[in-house]
C-alpha cells in the first residue's frame, strides 16, 4: 500500500511518515497543494493524508481537483479547525474523512485503514501471532502459551508495533512516533520504562526471551 502526505509543517509530517512507514506503508510526502497534485497526477496512490492549511494551494483546492479529474484515490482530510462548517467544507470538497490536530497517531491509522478497507473491500487482520504469543486486535487480549498477559494501552501499542514487525529493530524515535503523539518530548527515558515493563509482563514466567534490546538503537521482537 502506498500513501502520500501532504503536510507543510516538517515536524507533523516526520510523525506520520515514519508512523505509516513502521506499519507497513510506503509513504511518499508532499509539502505544498502543487507538489500534491502534480504527484496524485502521476502516482496512482492508495490513500493520501491530506492538510487544509498549504503553501502554493490549499488542501481543499487539491481535493477538488482530485475529484474534478475524477480521480476517486480515499482522501483524509487534517486540518486545525474542529468546528462543523470546517468538516463540512471538507467532505463536501470531496473528503471521505475528517481528523483535527492535534490527533493520536492510532486514531489516524485506523482511519487510513478503514478508507482503504472500504476503497479495496480488504479486511484488516483482526489477529496478530508470534510463536506462542498471539494478540487480538478488536477484543485487545494477548496471550502468550495459553496464559493471558494484561497490558495498559501503551504497553499493548509497544507489542503492536513489535509484532507487525516480527524480527526488525524497532529504534526509540519509531516507538516514540508511534506510541505517544508528535509533540512528545524525546529527551526522556519513558521509552526504556515502558519496554521494561512490558518485557517484565510479557517475558518473567517464560524460558524463551521474546524481547530483546539493541544496544543503541532500540527494541527487537525475536521468536527463535
Amino acid at each position: 500500500m502506498r500513501i502520500l502526505v501532504v503536510e507543510d509543517d516538517g515536524k507533523i509530517a516526520s510523525f506520520v511518515v515514519n508512523g505509516l512507514k513502521q506499519n507497513g506503508f510506503s509513504v511518499d510526502h508532499a509539502a505544498d497543494g502543487e507538489q500534491a497534485l502534480s504527484l496524485l497526477r502521476a502516482v496512482n496512490y492508495d490513500a493520501t493524508v491530506l492538510d487544509v492549511m498549504l503553501p502554493k494551494l490549499d488542501g481543499l483546492s487539491v481535493l477538488r481537483q482530485l475529484r474534478q479529474d475524477k480521480n476517486q484515490i480515499p482522501v483524509l482530510v487534517l486540518s486545525a479547525k474542529a468546528s462543523v462548517d470546517s468538516r463540512v467544507s471538507g467532505l463536501q470538497a470531496g473528503g471521505d474523512d475528517y481528523l483535527t490536530k492535534p490527533f493520536a497517531f492510532s486514531e489516524l491509522l485506523a482511519r487510513i485503514q478503514a478508507l482503504i478497507r472500504r476503497a479495496t473491500q480488504i479486511a484488516e487482520p483482526t489477529s496478530l501471532c508470534a510463536g506462542d504469543l498471539s494478540m487480538n486486535l478488536l477484543s485487545r487480549v494477548v496471550m502468550r502459551a495459553g496464559q493471558r498477559i494484561e497490558l495498559q494501552s501503551r504497553e499493548f501499542a509497544l507489542l503492536e508495533l513489535l509484532m507487525r514487525n516480527p524480527g526488525r529493530p524497532i529504534t526509540k524515535t519509531m516507538i516514540l512516533e508511534h506510541v505517544w503523539d508528535y509533540s512528545f518530548d524525546p529527551q526522556t527515558n519513558v521509552v526504556d520504562v515502558l519496554a521494561h515493563r512490558l518485557r517484565a509482563k510479557l517475558d518473567k514466567d517464560f524460558a524463551v526471551k521474546l524481547i530483546h534490546t539493541i544496544r543503541g538503537v532500540g527494541y527487537v521482537l525475536k521468536i527463535a
